[in-house]
C-alpha cells in the first residue's frame, strides 16, 4: 500500500497551480511518482491525498486518463503534509501490514527504491530512503557567525519513499495529532514514539521540487535518464 500526499499549495513555486500539477517533461509532477508506484510489484494499492478543490481534476485528468488502476482512493488532504498523510492513513484497510509514503513532488523515485524500503520495513519495521551528507556542515549562530563544524560522517539527508509498519505509523500519527506534535516527515514521528528507523541509501537524482529552479534541474534529469535508457536499449 502506498500513500501519496499531494495537497500542498506550493507557495514557493509562485503562480496559482499547485506544484504537484505543474508540468515536467510534458506531464504533471504527480504523474511521474504514480507511474513508478503503478509499475512496482510490491505496491498493490495507492491512496492519494489532494486538495478538496482538485479531487475531480485528479480523478479524471490524472488517475483515469493515465489508467493508474492501483489508485483505489482519493481523499481530501489536510492543512499540512502531516494532516494529509494522516487522512490517507485512516483510509487504509486494517489487514495491510506495511505502508509506503512518498511525496508527489519527488518525481524521480525508482522501483529499486520502492522495493528497498518496503523490504527493509517488512524486516525491521521502518525504513527511509536517505543520502549521506557530502558537503561540509557548519553550525551557525543567530548572528550568522559559525559556531562549529559538524562531523558529517553520521549525517544523512532524509528523502521519500519511506515505509513503515501500518500499526506503528497509525499510532504515531494519532498520538501526534492528539498532542499537537508537528513533523516534516513521517520517520520523525516513528522515532518520537520510540521505534527504530533504518536507512536505505538513495540517489542524488531523487530531488524534491519546491522552487522554480528545481523544474529546470528536473528537466535535465529526465533528459539524462532518457539518454541512458536509449543507450541501454541499443
Amino acid at each position: 500500500m502506498a500513500l501519496v500526499p499531494a495537497a500542498g499549495r506550493g507557495l514557493r513555486m509562485g503562480g496559482s497551480v499547485p506544484k504537484q500539477f505543474l508540468a515536467l517533461g510534458g506531464q504533471p509532477l504527480i504523474f511521474h511518482s504514480l507511474r513508478v508506484l503503478q509499475a512496482s510489484s510490491v505496491i498493490e494499492e495507492i491512496i492519494l491525498a489532494v486538495p478538496q478543490s482538485e479531487m475531480d481534476y485528479c480523478l479524471k485528468e490524472i488517475v483515469a486518463k493515465h489508467r493508474f488502476t492501483k489508485v483505489t482512493k482519493v481523499v481530501p488532504g489536510g492543512q499540512e503534509r502531516q494532516d494529509s498523510v494522516r487522512h490517507a492513513l485512516e483510509a487504509v484497510h486494517d489487514d495491510v501490514d506495511v505502508v509506503l509514503v512518498h511525496d508527489a513532488v519527488r518525481p524521480f523515485l525508482t522501483e529499486h527504491m520502492v522495493e528497498g524500503v518496503v523490504k527493509t520495513a517488512r524486516a525491521k519495521g521502518a525504513a527511509i530512503i536517505a543520502l549521506p551528507m557530502k558537503d561540509t556542515v557548519k553550525q551557525v549562530g543567530v548572528d550568522h557567525v559559525i559556531e562549529r563544524t559538524v562531523d558529517r560522517q553520521s549525517l544523512w539527508l532524509a528523502q521519500t519513499p519511506q515505509a513503515f509498519r501500518r500499526d506503528w505509523l497509525l499510532a504515531a500519527h494519532r498520538k501526534a495529532h492528539a498532542e499537537g506534535v508537528r513533523a516534516t516527515d513521517d520517520a520523525y514521528l516513528i522515532e518520537w514514539t520510540g521505534y527504530p528507523v533504518c536507512v536505505v541509501e538513495g540517489s542524488g537524482e531523487n530531488i524534491k521540487v519546491t522552487r522554480p529552479e528545481d523544474l529546470v534541474i528536473g528537466e535535465a534529469i529526465l533528459t539524462s535518464r532518457r539518454s541512458r535508457d536509449m543507450k541501454g536499449s541499443v
